[in-house]
């Protein structure tokens, strides 16, 4: 099988020489997934642009019955360019067809250090769309020599990951975009989010709302119990208020003793024999204080 972004490297190695384009005749990949913000690391890029130029050219595709491209490689270089004042860009031209360009954006953005679960989620719903539409079988029937592949077997094949974590990828789509926010601040774990996509918008805005007043995130269980109340017709606001209300065991207090400190009034006892020499030692001490006040009450 093919490996997209080994292609994309591919181009970038060709002896075919980048042409100068103007700015304002390159846009980003239509419905391209990946975030390109003004943070510091933009910052950097257009420092070393304004001092250096752009040293790897863009890969680019020309945009049908126009003299202009669409980038398939160089987003955030073609951003920082913006940002700098840049009026020409190097970049080399190939003639993809828009289902090879969206597989090449996908896997030529997916081995970033960092990638948020947003991001991810629309860029493996682009790669699958993509080869659907190329002819790629859901389910390629084998003889016994060979293996049984589907799409999402290959768009996980990037990060080596299984057509069920794609599957949960692609769910977050359905998430309203503040929720999907939350994912990308670490705050909602990916399986949580799944469960919760399968909700309408207006009870996604409904969970939105307690976690934004009562500043809690859901648990796994509390949001599978809500997708089945909704596949069941039950869930109302009040549900979801009394759902999210609920103490989760992650929130519950504890409190850690190092174990060396210990070892000195119990220097054999096993792991269950502290428990219980500590629990022993807080009854007795309980019982002091009860003695002590009776004898000050008298």
């Amino acid at each position: 099988m093919q490996d997209t972004r080994k292609e994309v490297d591919k181009m970038k190695n060709t002896m075919k020489k980048p042409v100068a384009i103007p700015v304002e005749k390159l846009h980003p990949f239509d419905g391209h997934p990946f975030k390109v913000k003004d943070d510091d690391e933009m910052n950097t890029l257009i420092e070393s642009i304004q001092t250096q130029g752009i040293l790897s050219p863009l890969i680019v595709r020309p945009i049908e019955n126009t003299d202009e491209y669409e980038v398939i490689s160089g987003h955030r270089r073609l951003h920082a360019a913006q940002k700098a004042g840049i009026t020409e860009i190097p970049a080399l031209i190939y003639a993809l067809d828009r289902d090879t360009a969206a597989i090449a954006v996908v896997d030529s953005n997916l081995h970033r250090e960092h990638i948020l679960p947003s991001e991810k989620a629309f860029a493996y719903k682009l790669k699958m769309e993509a080869l659907s539409h190329q002819g790629k079988r859901t389910d390629l029937t084998s003889t016994q020599s060979v293996a049984k592949l589907r799409t999402g077997d290959i768009v996980g094949e990037t990060l080596n990951e299984s057509r069920e974590t794609v599957r949960r990828y692609i769910r977050l789509t359905y998430l309203i975009p503040e929720l999907l926010d939350l994912m990308d601040e670490g705050k909602i774990a990916l399986m949580v989010g799944e469960a919760l996509s399968y909700l309408g918008d207006e009870e996604q805005y409904a969970v939105l709302e307690q976690c934004e007043m009562n500043d809690c995130t859901p648990s796994y269980a509390q949001a599978v119990e809500m997708k089945k109340r909704y596949q069941d017709g039950q869930l109302t606001a009040d549900n979801i208020s009394e759902i999210l209300a609920r103490e989760k065991a992650n929130q519950r207090e504890t409190i850690k003793i190092p174990t060396e400190k210990l070892r000195k009034y119990a220097p054999n006892a096993d792991a269950k024999q502290l428990e219980d020499f500590i629990l022993k030692a807080c009854d007795h001490y309980r019982k002091y204080l009860i003695r002590q006040r009776n004898r000050d009450e008298r």
